[in-house]
């Protein structure tokens, strides 16, 4: 399966066609827009051999990879995107277990995604990136490069202390596990993941770190890079195995075997 060429909005339907994109005024603002590029929710048959290129995403949510029915969702390249005005997650990864299938299906499996040359403007600060699996479930061999995302004023509720729900078996999607804990990336159950090349262009009030990394193993992190002069940690790591990191946000370079809780 390709997807390329393609224009995905959240405008009034069919004001995209006609030109005027129109924007209703809605109170639900969590319920609309609703455009964007998504895998799932229904997920018993699973996503495999994909590519998606050469997209661009205009006032609506972002990319939503999700399995939580017990499919694979495996083998997926995402290229040459370009998002303004996202009102969520620009990046979602979820594996999930509602399994809402046949009887004694098992967890399925998210793994095997490359996603590069991204751009993102005025993106909404309560949300960042997230990739999220399960315990004893992880998302496997991740790579992101080459992704620029910058956030628009606005405000952010969540205290960085407060601990974020596992919701194993919720509806996936962004939002819920309540203002993501990370102004930028998000990542928890996980392995192999591969980070290069990307900046986050956050509100100098922000006080959640860039990157938190929980329960995640293998981790590359190159060039990663923020604008944000605020004086709260940058990269926050709870039970991160084999951590290398090459030229990232003022960090020396070092590869360490095992992390349980440090700050940077």
């Amino acid at each position: 399966m390709t997807i390329t060429n393609c224009q995905v909005s959240g405008y009034d339907e069919g004001t995209l066609l006609d030109g005027t994109y129109k924007r209703s005024e809605n109170a639900h603002y969590h319920l609309h827009p609703t455009g964007r590029i998504k895998f799932g929710t229904e997920s018993n048959g699973g996503f495999k051999n994909i590519t998606i290129s050469n997209c661009v995403f205009d006032y609506c949510r972002g990319l939503a990879l999700e399995t939580v029915d017990g499919a694979l969702l495996e083998d997926v390249t995402i290229s040459n995107i370009t998002m303004r005005d996202v009102v969520n997650d620009p990046i979602f990864l979820r594996l999930g277990s509602r399994m809402r299938g046949p009887a004694g299906t098992p967890v399925g499996a998210l793994r095997r995604v490359l996603i590069s040359n991204v751009m993102v403007y005025n993106a909404d600060p309560s949300y960042g990136c997230t990739i999220s699996g399960l315990p004893g479930h992880d998302i496997e061999d991740i790579c992101l490069s080459n992704i620029h995302i910058y956030y628009r004023e606005g405000p952010v509720s969540r205290p960085v202390a407060s601990p974020v729900p596992e919701n194993e078996n919720k509806y996936p999607e962004p939002g819920m596990f309540g203002t993501n804990p990370a102004c930028g990336l998000f990542i928890r159950h996980a392995k192999g993941i591969q980070l290069a090349d990307i900046q986050f262009h956050t509100l100098p009030s922000d006080d959640r770190p860039v990157l938190l990394l929980d329960d995640v193993k293998g981790v590359y992190l190159q060039h990663l890079t923020t604008d944000t002069a605020s004086s709260h940690p940058k990269i926050v790591l709870k039970a991160v195995g084999r951590f290398e990191t090459v030229n990232s946000l003022g960090i020396p370079d070092q590869q360490v075997k095992e992390i349980s809780d440090k700050q940077f």
